[in-house]
């Protein structure tokens, strides 16, 4: 994890390189949580502003990333528009010449869809549901008295187990890049992972000081990422068919 004070990371590239990898100007992993990428971008600005000697081009590369990765949504969009640049391969893109080549294609290609839905998205699938579904039971058992120490560390524990299965599924998602007839699936599945990722965050900030507002957000968010599973089962029954 990033440390605001005394990290050392590399020099982020400088705004007119042209690079659209703000995760490497900024020095992160993809997977890194907003908090993370915050404490990567104070530490740079400390150390790269211009009342410190640094160079005001990198400062400006700097807020470019923070500006886009710091956001929610914005963050979500980008990750999509590497998703589709980067995440297909050549050999992922089908180009048959013939009839024989174009069977050969089609069973190819229902090969590695059905690998990567049984070694990608079944098990992240699973984790998601492993985290969704008890969420409510959990939710009402804190109700009783979210001030119960006991009750606290029962519902705390239950976000740290959910954090740990959606670190693996994030980890999973990138080992493996997604057949192209898969990729909107793919792109839906990786939506629904963040959304239960932020959803976390939220309730563990709401541990941490009893603010309503966490609770309702992270609350909001898991109901949301339901509904994006729900029509994940329905795209991939589709997508079989």
């Amino acid at each position: 994890m990033p440390q605001e004070d005394g990290a050392t990371h590399p020099d982020p590239p400088l705004a007119g390189q042209r690079t659209a990898d703000f995760y490497a100007v900024l020095g992160v992993n993809p997977a890194a949580s907003t908090a993370d990428i915050k404490a990567a971008y104070r530490a740079l600005v400390k150390r790269h502003h211009p009342d410190a000697g640094g160079d005001e081009h990198t400062i400006l590369a700097l807020n470019a990333a923070w500006e886009v990765l710091g956001d929610r949504e914005r963050r979500r969009r980008y990750d999509a528009e590497q998703f589709h640049t980067r995440g297909l391969s050549p050999a992922d893109r089908p180009s048959p010449s013939s009839p024989s080549a174009r069977s050969r294609s089609r069973r190819h290609g229902d090969g590695l869809l059905q690998d990567w839905l049984q070694q990608v998205y079944a098990p992240i699938d699973r984790w998601l549901g492993q985290v969704i579904n008890p969420f409510a039971a959990q939710l009402r058992a804190l109700a009783a008295d979210p001030y119960d120490d006991a009750l606290m560390e029962a519902f705390s524990g239950f976000l740290q187990d959910s954090q740990a299965r959606m670190d693996k599924a994030e980890q999973l998602y990138r080992s493996k890049a997604c057949p192209v007839v898969a990729k909107g699936l793919s792109l839906n599945l990786y939506h629904c992972l963040r959304q239960v990722q932020d959803a976390l965050m939220e309730l563990e900030r709401y541990t941490l000081g009893y603010v309503d507002g966490y609770l309702r957000d992270g609350r909001e968010m898991l109901r949301e990422a339901k509904r994006q599973r729900d029509h994940l089962h329905h795209e991939r029954r589709h997508l079989e068919n």
